[in-house]
């Protein structure tokens, strides 16, 4: 990639956020629709996790392909073939007419959303090359799922009130094209040194892990285990056909190699668990608000701004406390915050006080706020540069994986709790359990948040940098010598 102004660079970070925004704007806002939506199409409670599932999941299986892809034919080339197929893919969604079409539609804008994030992630890297000034573009990212998260349920309440549900995906429409033009005329072309081979025997074996596993997950309270556990036997023999296939590689879908760096390893756990977390409590919190509460859409995203607005002031802080201090102040934070929120729902029932209800919307709101840039900033930092698609494409893989897995068991938890039962009366009670698996979520991120960020961490990311250069420089020899 060229040298590029400053001014330019900022540009190119505001054209890669707007990717972001509507990502993740398209998650929160669906949120608030979900009962406007149940009932338009009379969808159950699975329905409404395969709504969100189906999104995340495809998300989730192709990210990783796309960052190689991209490092390989091109980050831009792939960045804009992201932005029109997800924009016709909202355009499809809008027009769904039955809960069926709908998911079908999902997992379209899902291809397209998975040819953004973790692209435009390695296309920051690689343009603000100086490590501080990563970090704080890094930090600006993160504030960009604050806003999302703080405009996203109060936008979603309004269209959903005044014009209905559809209209959250119209949204999407003049964004993704203002992204695509101007990322026409401003991005750069880049790609990686050296290009890597695709891998279909092991994208092949992720979506069978990954779409095996959620459908266990999700079908399990309403089958039986001679329709769920066929699938959680395919999920186990998919995950030992990859840890057995993928070493085997000279390059391979997902280089176990880089799980030998304490810190990139503890980084996907903590997407994981963080971005659990946030699927649950989102999924939790607005069933509470619109089917318990009786809450309108509009109301109800006031309500989830006082975890909102903390996410969005925590996330530049956060940036720049790692830019300055390192990631472990961050997390520690996250892990705390995100712990004490749980503890308020699962022990003392946030949800029958108002006061405790706003108070835990706010620690959970902090702790998501600060989690966000260090996960982004271990994953990529360390790694060869050559390697930075590939590395930020397994951290935005880590957090569409917990989101699917937070949604699918606290849904499931949930719906097995409340049975045939009406949400109102069963809710607080079915709920719990969910709520303490957010809990242990926020323990994980708290403790690994410690133990991934000292200096014997360090040293094994110093090694595996070390170890992936060599590696990379013995193939460049022998592809020489070959030819």
């Amino acid at each position: 990639m060229p040298e590029l102004s400053h001014r330019r660079r900022l540009l190119i970070l505001a054209i890669c956020c707007m990717s972001l925004l509507i990502v993740s704007l398209d998650n929160t806002v669906l949120n608030v629709a979900l009962p406007s939506l149940q009932r338009d199409l009379d969808a159950p409670t699975s329905g409404l996790q395969w709504t969100i599932d189906a999104y995340t999941l495809v998300l989730a299986s192709l990210l990783m392909l796309a960052g190689s892809t991209a490092d390989r034919i091109g980050r831009r080339k792939v960045f804009m073939a992201g932005l029109v197929l997800f924009s016709i893919g909202s355009l499809l969604c809008s027009l769904a007419p039955s809960l069926d079409l709908l998911v079908a539609f999902r997992m379209v804008q899902a291809v397209g959303g998975s040819m953004l994030n973790p692209v435009a992630m390695s296309i920051i890297t690689n343009t603000f090359t100086d490590a501080r000034e990563r970090a704080r573009a890094i930090g600006v990212w993160g504030g960009v799922v604050g806003i999302s998260m703080a405009a996203g349920p109060l936008a979603g309440g309004l269209l959903v009130e005044s014009v209905g549900w559809r209209s959250i995906f119209w949204v999407n429409l003049p964004v993704g094209l203002a992204a695509l033009l101007l990322t026409l005329r401003f991005v750069p072309e880049s790609r990686a040194p050296k290009a890597r081979r695709p891998d279909p025997v092991g994208q092949v074996l992720v979506i069978a892990l990954f779409g095996s596993l959620t459908y266990a997950i999700i079908e399990a309270p309403d089958s039986g285990p001679g329709t769920v556990l066929p699938f959680a036997a395919v999920a186990c023999a998919a995950l030992l056909a990859l840890l057995r296939y993928e070493p085997r590689r000279a390059e391979p879908l997902i280089d176990l190699r880089f799980f030998r760096s304490a810190p990139f390893s503890g980084a996907t756990v903590i997407a994981i668990s963080a971005f659990a977390a946030l699927g649950g409590f989102l999924f939790l919190s607005t069933l509470y608000l619109q089917n318990v509460r009786g809450l309108d859409a509009l109301h109800a995203g006031l309500w989830m701004l006082p975890m909102a607005g903390p996410t969005f002031l925590c996330a530049p802080l956060s940036g720049r406390l790692v830019g300055s201090r390192g990631p472990r102040v961050p997390l520690l934070v996250a892990g705390a915050a995100m712990t004490a929120s749980g503890v308020l729902f699962a022990a003392f029932e946030a949800e029958t006080s108002d006061a405790m209800l706003v108070a835990a919307y706010v620690l959970f709101g902090i702790g998501f706020g600060f989690v966000n840039a260090p996960i982004t900033n271990t994953a990529v930092s360390g790694m060869p540069r050559a390697q930075a698609g590939v590395a930020a494409a397994v951290a935005s893989t880590s957090r569409q994986l917990g989101q699917t897995l937070g949604v699918a068991t606290v849904g499931a938890v949930l719906a097995a709790g409340v049975g045939s039962s009406s949400y109102k009366d069963m809710f607080v009670s079915a709920a719990r359990p969910g709520w303490w698996i957010l809990t242990a979520c926020g323990v994980a991120v708290l403790v690994l948040g410690w133990v991934s960020s000292g200096r014997w961490a360090r040293r094994t990311a110093e090694r595996t940098a070390q170890m992936l250069e060599s590696a990379e420089v013995r193939q460049v020899v022998g592809a020489a010598e070959r030819a």
